[in-house]
């Protein structure tokens, strides 16, 4: 999908700090409907917290995030999803004695709407309901071809087909602002190069916009609309992927300078 101007989240003047440690200061940006929005930096530079202040899991000192038009309350992660903000982990958080079909389904909870009476019998309108979810998780296990894993307990997967999983849980929830969290940890050549794939269809043919922190700077440069790049909290370079990568202050904070 081709990035709009129309601002679908906005960052504006957050700070966050953790007693006396200040991780993230004053910093601002948007996400635009349609984009996919890399945010790099060094470790400790405050990514990881930014996206846990967008989907409710942190709650900044100052400032305000700004979705869909609408300036956000003090927020719970089980709000943020249920107005279509869903993300991944930096560690893989998924139930590891379930099978992947249904990790997968836990990513529909909110979208069930039978009560806890007929989802117990699972008969009449809760199994017609549950039939109609299982067909869109089976589409999501088609599309990220993991097919031959469905029925396959996911403390057994490797690593890389693990991140696949938790990308699909995420997907299940047909989310409008996708954080991925270091999408392509620990993942070799191939595993990385299907990673991408998936991110590109997603953003192409889904139409979902999504928020990526990234360590590797090709997949970064490759996949992104636009950078913005953080540093001990504080904001230092904003713009392309063309403009992030000549900047001074990002080559000497992120990529090194030559001495």
């Amino acid at each position: 999908m081709t990035a709009t101007s129309e601002t679908l989240l906005a960052v504006d003047g957050v700070s966050l700090s953790f007693g006396g440690v200040k991780a993230i200061t004053d910093v601002s940006f948007d996400i635009r409907k349609g984009e996919i929005r890399a945010i790099i930096g060094p470790n400790g530079a405050g990514k990881t917290s930014m996206l846990n202040v967008v989907n409710g899991f942190y709650h900044p000192q100052h400032g305000r995030i700004t979705y869909k038009g609408k300036t956000r309350p003090r927020m719970r992660p089980y709000q943020a999803a249920s107005q279509g903000i869903a993300r991944t982990f930096q560690n893989v958080a998924l139930f590891k004695g379930m099978t992947t079909l249904d990790n997968i389904m836990v990513g529909r909870t909110l979208k069930m709407h039978r009560g806890l009476f007929w989802q117990m019998l699972r008969y009449g309108p809760a199994m017609r309901e549950e039939i109609e979810h299982r067909r869109v998780v089976e589409d999501i296990i088609d599309f990220l071809q993991i097919e031959s894993i469905r029925k396959t307990p996911v403390g057994k997967l490797p690593y890389g087909l693990q991140k696949r999983v938790e990308l699909g849980r995420a997907l299940a929830m047909e989310p409008e602002l996708l954080l991925l969290d270091e999408p392509m940890a620990g993942m070799n050549i191939e595993e990385k190069e299907d990673m991408c794939r998936y991110i590109l269809d997603l953003n192409k043919h889904f139409g979902t916009t999504i928020a990526l922190i990234e360590h590797d700077m090709g997949v970064v440069m490759d996949l992104s609309d636009r950078v913005v790049v953080l540093e001990y909290g504080h904001k230092i370079a904003d713009g392309t992927p063309e403009v992030v990568k000549a900047d001074p202050k990002v080559i000497e904070a992120y990529l090194g300078v030559g001495h």
